[in-house]
């Protein structure tokens, strides 16, 4: 019995079992831990998971045919294996305190992912995944350069980012059209950001939403926003605006310039 490759899913099965092992043995827990994995698919990754007595091991898979396999090749994993949309699940019904989260994440879904790992950030250490290369490679970038971008600022606000290594297309059937990498996230000391997180998401959007202006124009409905709510003439407006920070395109700018930025307004 094998899983046909579902488009609609964004499914490319890992058949490198070396890969597999290197992915699994990169999460790095040693007490009894907690831990989510996203898409097993047909376990090419859970079995190396199973075999970790310091992992409590939970799966999350939308496909009914993956579930299948699953059940019939690994039946030490009936009751803990959830049939449903990771997107849309309450992660708080499933761990009471905190877990990991590991996976060959499909790679249409990558971004909303690791946005539903933003808001449970609090509960989750560590997060080891293999997504497209372009992909991780944006999330671990530092400023300056054209790959930074919403989801770097994003997440290195709360995380510490490592690139591991490089996965090439022959290692998954179908095999996709890009290179993959595995990246590891390890939750950082930060406790507060110190400004509305709220608010911090929405400048780093709306800035990176226009990324090759300046954060003059590309933040300007926020700054009217502010012009209006104070009632500044325009000489006060654009008094605020000589920032030297507002001549800057939003590469330019780290999470601490970012948590900055969202103070003034």
């Amino acid at each position: 019995m094998e899983v046909r490759a579902k488009k609609s899913l964004g499914q490319h099965f890992l058949t490198d079992l070396s890969i597999a092992r290197q992915i699994a043995d990169a999460l790095l827990v040693t007490d009894k831990t907690d831990v989510l994995e996203v898409g097993p698919g047909m376990g090419v990754l859970t079995q190396y998971l199973l075999q970790r007595p310091e992992i409590n091991l939970k799966m999350v898979e939308i496909d009914r045919e993956s579930v299948d396999y699953l059940l019939t090749h690994f039946p030490q994993v009936n009751g803990s294996l959830i049939e449903a949309d990771f997107l849309r699940l309450r992660l708080e019904n499933f761990f009471k305190k905190d877990f990991c989260v590991i996976g060959n994440f499909p790679y249409n879904i990558s971004s909303q992912i690791f946005f539903k790992i933003l808001d449970y950030k609090e509960s989750v250490p560590q997060v080891v995944c293999m997504i497209q290369k372009e992909v991780a490679e944006r999330i671990a970038e530092k400023p300056g350069t054209k790959t930074y971008g919403i989801l770097s600022v994003l997440l290195q606000a709360w995380y510490d980012i490592e690139y591991l290594f490089t996965v090439g297309e022959g290692a998954f059937n179908p095999p996709p059209k890009v290179k993959s990498a595995v990246i590891r996230l390890t939750r950082n000391s930060r406790k507060t950001l110190g400004c509305d997180e709220s608010l911090f998401k929405t400048v780093v959007k709306t800035a990176f939403n226009q990324r090759r202006k300046t954060m003059r124009n590309s933040l300007r409905p926020l700054i009217l926003d502010k012009a209006a709510r104070e009632g500044w003439s325009a000489e006060q407006t654009e008094a605020f605006v000589s920032d030297p920070v507002f001549a800057l395109r939003p590469e330019r700018l780290g999470v601490e310039d970012f948590i900055s930025l969202t103070l003034k307004f």
